[in-house]
Parts: C-alpha cells; structure tokens; sequence
C-alpha cells in the first residue's frame, strides 16, 4: 500500500472489488453511544429505589427526580454508555439503556465516572500527519493512543496532540474533553482519523458521516478464516446482558450493524488456514463492531483480549509470543470522504505498523 493517496476525479475508488459495494457506501454517524466502553474503577455507584409514586412515569424523569443530584441530561447519557443497570428478581443487575421506557419498581444502580479534568492540556505528542489545511487534519493514529481523555487515558491521548499541534484551531463541537474529534478509534486499534479545525468542517464531517459518505476499510489478522471466503454479516449489536463492558450480537433490541468483508489471504494449510488476513468495509460503525462481528464468524481478531475467546493454534500462539503482539490486529487502513469545505475528494490509505506487520511476516512462514 502506498502511505498516501488523495484521488482528485471526483469519485471516491472502491474500497472492496464491486460485488462488495453498495450504492450507499456507508460508515456510521457517530453519536455519544459509540464511544469506548469506558473503565470506571474508581467511580461512584448509586443506589436508587423508584417506588410506587414514581414507577410508571419516564425512566430518566423518575430516575432524575429520586436522584436529584443528576439531571435528566446526564442520567441519558449514563444510560447510553450502559452504566444505569436494573436489579432483577435474582439480584443481579442489568443495563437498562431507553430514558423513556417505564420506571418499573425495585433498585436502580446508577454508576457514575471519576472526574476527569475538565479540559485536556496540549502535550507534545509525535503524530503522523497525513494531511492538513485550514479546516482539517487527517492523521495516522497509532496503537496504544486514545482518540480522547477517558477514565484510565486521562493523557497521552489524540486529543491532547492535536492541542499542541493546531492550538487553538480545533473545533469545539466536540465538547472541551474532546475538541475536533468526528468519529474515533479504539485505543489499540491503529489507523486514519481525521479530525476537524473548524466548527464548519465539524459539521460538514459529520453530515457526511449521518449520511454514510464516508469509506472507510480496516485489515485484520484473524484466528482462522471466517466462511465463506467473501460475505456479509448483518446483525444487531448491543451492550452485552452478561457484561456490560463488552458489545454482543443480540438477538432483539441493540443497533443494526453490518460489515462486508473479504478474506485477502490465508495462512497454513490451505484446506484449514491456522489464520487469515481479512479486509472489511463497514457499512455502519458501531463500537467494537468488526471485532465482534469477527468473533460472531468464529475468527476474532488475533490478540484480541476482549472477543478472542479460545486459543489460536499453536504455531500462531508461537507466531504471537515471538513477535510479542499483544493487542487486537485491526487497522484503519483507508479513510476516503469528500472536503467538506472545498469539496475535493481525499483518500488515504496506511499500511499496518511495524507490530502488525510483523506479526503477519511470522505468520507467512506457517
């Protein structure tokens, strides 16, 4: 792959061969529900009863007015990242994520994050810079970096880069702990981000992201091969009933998410390939949703210490320990989407870092 490639025709190049596209090549619009499922170690856990004077009304309303220290604002984006949970009649707790759903009687466990600081401060962070003018910066994130300040990644984020390279060009769309930031990456997932100088460019971007013009493919180094060789997988995607710092396919309820996938190549015996390079083109972008989906096909992400459930074969094992790979193998390889601004048509395109590429270098000698 060659590390840069802006297109200047007027058409965005496929990204997977054409039995693969759609007319409506699409990632999805980011919204505060596609954020990383956040490490809360340290927060504060509410317990609120909703009684009989209460229950029947609007959850975030009932829930707003037993716990008078949350707004109704807050306790919606709570529920959203999965951290109001019900107590049911075994005693366990489960998420409950719809503010308008019925407060029901019993026991609410509300859990509220550790503070962070209210602004991230500029560090003088290295970045790759693959593109950048008046309105927009594209750069090559590197694993190991979060997209933004959280719980556990307070520093050492994109975010905090981005400060001390534009200063104070970032747009601030984002809210204060997450200025310019469109769309985002997991935090040991590599890859194109692009991020927006200016308000205008902001919302341009995410017009284009909520009307699924952006293309958008990652690589991935998978346990297997998922069967068959090329498809698509269409499921709905949802916090986890038994884990909710982990995402699922759910049978009812959840998100539609759809990825399209195509294996590149195969490692191993070919009639039983030991691992696989897989290409996957998102048609929506929900949290964690390649991995999962992945994972759903019996061929997680290798490394993955989420969804890779069951250990790979043992000359991958020893490929993995060789190498020292200790993350999922997932790229964002290319990121193409028109300028929001000028209207020219960009495409950048990556090729994996030097752990991913060694780890599939290793893998080639199965």
């Amino acid at each position: 792959m060659s590390p840069v490639r802006r297109l200047r025709d007027g058409a965005v190049k496929p990204l997977i061969s054409p039995d693969l596209d759609s007319a409506d090549e699409a990632f999805d619009d980011f919204d505060a529900q596609d954020l990383d499922v956040r490490d809360l170690t340290g927060g504060e856990t509410l317990r609120v009863e909703i009684g009989p004077d209460l229950a029947g009304q609007r959850l975030d309303k009932a829930l707003a007015l037993a716990a008078p220290s949350l707004s109704r604002a807050r306790l919606q984006a709570l529920m959203a990242e999965g951290q109001v949970l019900r107590q049911g009649a075994d005693g366990s707790p489960a998420p409950v994520t719809s503010g308008s759903a019925k407060a029901i009687l019993g026991v609410y466990h509300i859990i509220v994050p550790p503070p962070i600081a209210a602004e991230p401060l500029p560090e003088a962070i290295p970045l790759t810079v693959l593109y950048e003018d008046d309105w927009l910066i594209v750069v090559d994130k590197p694993p190991g970096m979060a997209a933004h300040p959280a719980p556990g990644s307070e520093t050492g984020t994109l975010v905090n880069a981005l400060l001390h390279h534009c200063g104070t060009s970032l747009s601030g769309i984002g809210g204060v702990a997450r200025p310019g930031i469109v769309h985002r990456l997991d935090k040991e997932t590599s890859g194109v981000m692009v991020a927006a100088k200016t308000d205008a460019a902001h919302q341009g971007l995410s017009t284009l992201f909520s009307k699924h013009d952006i293309d958008r493919l990652y690589l991935a180094l998978t346990r297997g091969a998922p069967h068959p060789a090329v498809g698509t997988i269409e499921t709905r995607l949802g916090r986890s009933p038994h884990d909710r710092k982990k995402m699922a396919v759910l049978k009812t309820g959840g998100r539609e998410a759809i990825t399209h996938y195509r294996v590149e190549r195969t490692f191993g015996p070919p009639d039983r390939p030991l691992a696989a390079r897989v290409a996957c083109r998102l048609e929506t972008g929900r949290t964690h949703q390649i991995r999962v989906h992945m994972a759903s096909k019996g061929s997680p992400c290798l490394g993955d210490p989420v969804y890779g459930a069951g250990a790979p074969a043992a000359p991958v094992r020893e490929a993995l320990r060789e190498t020292g790979f200790a993350r999922q193998a997932l790229h964002a390889a290319v990121l193409g989407f028109v300028h929001p601004i000028t209207g020219e048509t960009l495409r950048f395109e990556t090729p994996p870092p030097p752990d991913m590429a060694a780890l599939e270098a290793a893998l080639e000698a199965l």
